[in-house]
C-alpha cells in the first residue's frame, strides 16, 4: 500500500472528521442548554408554584414533571435539527435525505402546531379561569345546600360530586369545546382533524337540547317534590292512614304510613312525564318511545293498584263484619280470601296480563270452589237430608193409608 495516498487520504478525511465532532458538540451543547433552559428556568422563575396556584396542576412535583418532559422533547427535536447536517458531513447522504425530508415535512407544519398549541393554552386556562369562578359563585350562593335542603336528603362532603363542581364543569366544557374546534382546524390536517371537529360540532350542537333537558328535569324534580308533599298532606288530613292501620292486625301495621307511599307514587309519576319529556328534547327516539308506551300504559296500572287496594280494605272490611256478626273467625278470613282472589284477578284483567289465561284461571278457580262447597255442603248436611228424605216418606205413607181408609 502506498504510505503517501494513505496520508493524503487521512488529510483529506481528517477536515471532515473534525466539522462532523464539532457539529456533534455543537449540536449536545444547544440540546443541552435548551433542555436546562425549559426544566430550570421556570423553576428559578417560580412558575410552577404559579401553575399550582391558578390550579393548573394538583403539586408542584407534578408541574416539574411537565417541564422535565417538555425539556426532554426540546432536547431530542435539536438533535433531529442537527442529524442532516451531521450525516451529511459524514457522507452519509442516503441516511441524511429521509431525515431531512421528515423534517422539512414537519417544519412546515410547526407555525400550524405552534398556533394550535398557544390557542388550546389559552383555552386551557380561560376555561380553568371560569371553571373556578362557577365553582366559587356557586358555593358562595351555597347552592348545594339549598338543593340538598328541598330534595330532603344529607349534605354531600365529597367536593366531586357536588352540584357547585358539575356546574364548574359543564363551563368548562362550553368554554373549551370551541377553542378546540378552532385549535383543531389552525393544525390543517384534514384526515385527522375532519372526524374530532365533526365529533367537537356534534357535542357543541347537542348542548342546548341538553340544558333544555336538564332544565325540564330541574323544573320536574321541583314539581315532583311539591305535588308528592301537597299528595301526602291532604291524604294525612284524610284519616286515611289511620283507616289503613286499622285494616291490619295489631302490631303488624307498616311503618310507612300509608299518604307517603301515595305521595311518593304521585311524585314518581310526575317526575315520569318530565323525564320522557327531557328524553323528547335529546332526540333520542328509543328511550322517548320507551318512556311514551309506559305513560300509555299507565292508567291502566293505576285502575288495577285502586282495584286492588278496594279488594284489600274491602275484604278486611268485610272480613271483620262477619266475624264479629257471626263470631265465626274462619268466615272472616274466607271472605278476604275470597275479595282478595277477585281482586287479583280483576287487577290481572286490568293489566292486559295474558287475558286468556287469567280468564280460564279464574273460571276453574271458581268452578272449583264451587264443587268444593257443593261436595262440602253435600257431606256435611247427608245426615239432614236423611232424616228429611225420611219424614217425607213417612208423610207420604200416612197420606197413602188415609187414603185407603177412606175408600172402604
Amino acid at each position: 500500500m502506498d504510505i503517501t495516498a494513505l496520508w493524503q487520504s487521512f488529510q483529506n478525511t481528517l477536515p471532515v472528521f473534525i466539522k462532523g465532532v464539532l457539529l456533534i458538540l455543537v449540536a449536545w451543547f444547544i440540546a443541552t442548554l435548551i433542555k436546562r433552559l425549559v426544566t430550570r428556568g421556570p423553576k428559578k422563575a417560580h412558575l410552577d408554584e404559579y401553575f399550582v396556584r391558578w390550579k393548573m396542576f394538583t403539586s408542584i412535583e407534578q408541574a416539574d414533571n411537565l417541564l422535565t418532559a417538555l425539556g426532554k422533547i426540546f432536547y431530542y427535536l435539536v438533535w433531529l435539527l442537527f442529524l442532516p447536517g451531521i450525516f451529511t458531513t459524514f457522507g452519509l447522504d442516503s441516511i441524511a435525505s429521509p431525515i431531512t425530508d421528515m423534517m422539512n415535512y414537519i417544519l412546515s407544519y410547526l407555525p400550524n402546531i405552534l398556533l394550535a398549541a398557544v390557542l388550546l393554552t389559552i383555552g386551557f386556562l380561560v376555561a380553568k379561569l371560569v371553571k373556578n369562578l362557577v365553582y366559587n359563585l356557586a358555593a358562595t350562593l351555597k347552592v348545594d345546600h339549598y338543593i340538598d335542603k328541598f330534595i330532603g336528603t344529607s349534605p354531600n362532603k365529597d367536593t366531586k360530586d357536588s352540584i357547585a363542581n358539575v356546574l364548574a364543569m359543564v363551563c368548562y366544557l362550553l368554554v373549551l369545546i370551541p377553542i378546540a374546534i378552532v385549535a383543531l382546524e389552525a393544525l390543517k390536517i384534514s384526515t385527522i382533524t375532519k372526524p374530532l371537529v365533526t365529533v367537537l360540532n356534534s357535542i357543541l350542537a347537542a348542548i342546548p337540547d341538553i340544558l333544555v333537558a336538564v332544565i325540564l328535569l330541574a323544573v320536574g324534580i321541583v314539581i315532583a317534590k311539591v305535588a308528592g308533599n301537597l299528595v301526602t298532606s291532604l291524604l294525612a288530613n284524610t284519616g286515611i292512614d289511620k283507616m289503613a292501620a286499622e285494616a291490619y292486625p295489631k302490631g303488624k301495621a307498616p311503618t310507612t304510613a300509608l299518604s307517603k307511599i301515595l305521595g311518593q307514587v304521585v311524585a314518581a309519576i310526575v317526575g315520569l312525564f318530565f323525564v320522557v319529556e327531557a328524553l323528547h328534547a335529546l332526540k333520542l327516539e328509543v328511550l322517548d318511545t320507551v318512556g311514551k308506551a309506559i305513560i300509555s300504559y299507565l292508567p291502566n296500572l293505576l285502575f288495577a293498584v285502586i282495584i286492588l287496594g278496594l279488594g284489600f280494605f274491602g275484604g278486611q272490611f268485610v272480613g271483620k263484619v262477619l266475624t264479629n256478626a257471626t263470631k265465626n273467625k274462619w268466615l272472616g278470613m274466607i271472605t278476604q280470601v275470597v275479595f282478595g282472589i277477585f281482586a287479583v284477578f280483576m287487577a290481572l284483567d286490568q293489566l292486559d296480563f295474558a287475558n286468556s289465561i287469567v280468564n280460564t284461571a279464574f273460571l276453574f278457580i271458581v268452578g272449583g270452589l264451587a264443587v268444593a262447597f257443593a261436595i262440602a255442603f253435600g257431606l256435611g248436611g247427608r245426615d239432614f237430608a236423611h232424616n228429611q228424605l225420611e219424614k217425607l216418606d213417612h208423610k207420604l205413607s200416612d197420606q197413602t193409608n188415609e187414603n185407603d181408609n177412606g175408600n172402604i
